[in-house]
């Protein structure tokens, strides 16, 4: 049996733990509720943008556009969005899971740090790896998808696919593959868009007569690179929610297994102690018995 010395700086020990994973716990928590009131904040912009497109699919051909064109595909781009710290889980390890499974020639794009680091070791191609803060700033998250979108126009990639971990509710965080290029149809792209936003499609249409200015085709052509900046946008709000989230569950896992162990430990140190006592009785009732 460890001497009561030993299990008292063990129960200071895993005290100490326990506090750091409870503070990063509330800190987890808070950051979560940003990251989806962020999320909330963007459905009345992305409404607005769906009820564009699909004013504008209704007026023009979509074989036209080059988001539209269906092509053979050669090389994926693939856009992992992953955490750049840990204690959060198996959140990284079931995106890295889709990874491998990836047997066809890829090209990866990657937004965290541990998704680099992951995507350098297994010696995957990385043409670019990008930063984006907790705010998840637009502008970041812009620059990814517009180099992406320039790369899939250059013909350099033939897809754009998203890995990443959707939101679905605190306790659960599905790692998915979300395709965004080429699009199948407009219809399709703004069902997929709203329902990642949490949007409630509307069954009524607009059968109002509309003038585009200066032309349907060409408002589409310079609308469409703004909403599927905004697709990918929401698609790494949902990324940073799943993440602090995440995190809050696997501290406050580790605060509770911490609050078990002092338990357990103070059961023992107790132990040791009236062992200690018993025996020191022992010895002073021996002592007196042989005098």
């Amino acid at each position: 049996m460890a001497s009561t010395r030993d299990i008292r700086r063990r129960i200071k020990s895993v005290k100490n733990t326990r506090q750091i994973t409870k503070a990063m716990e509330l800190v987890a928590a808070s950051k979560m509720k940003k990251a989806q009131a962020a999320a909330l904040a963007g459905r009345p912009y992305a409404q607005l943008m769906a009820d564009m497109l699909t004013a504008l699919g209704s007026s023009v051909d979509e074989s036209f556009h080059p988001f539209l064109a269906q092509r053979e595909v050669k090389t994926r781009g693939i856009l992992l969005v992953t955490t750049d710290k840990g204690l959060c889980g198996p959140l990284n390890a079931n995106l890295f899971k889709l990874v491998t499974e990836i047997k066809s020639p890829a090209k990866f794009y990657v937004i965290g740090r541990k998704g680099a680091q992951f995507i350098a070791r297994t010696q995957r191609s990385m043409v670019a790896d990008f930063t984006v803060s907790d705010r998840v700033v637009f502008k970041e998250v812009k620059a990814a998808s517009e180099f992406m979108v320039a790369q899939f126009l250059e013909g350099t990639i033939d897809t754009i696919e998203v890995i990443y971990p959707r939101f679905k509710n605190t306790l659960i965080q599905e790692s998915m593959v979300r395709p965004v290029l080429p699009l199948n149809s407009l219809k399709e792209f703004i069902a997929a868009s709203q329902a990642e936003a949490g949007i409630v499609r509307s069954s009524s249409s607009d059968d109002r007569e509309m003038l585009f200015e200066p032309s349907a085709p060409q408002v589409l052509e310079a609308l469409m690179p703004f909403f599927v900046n905004r697709y990918i946008y929401q698609l790494v709000l949902s990324a940073k929610a799943s993440e602090h989230s995440a995190r809050m569950v696997a501290m406050k896992t580790a605060k509770d297994n911490a609050t078990k162990l002092v338990g357990e430990l103070s059961l023992e140190y107790n132990k040791a102690r009236q062992a200690a006592i018993t025996q020191e009785i022992l010895e002073i009732a021996a002592s007196a018995f042989a005098a």
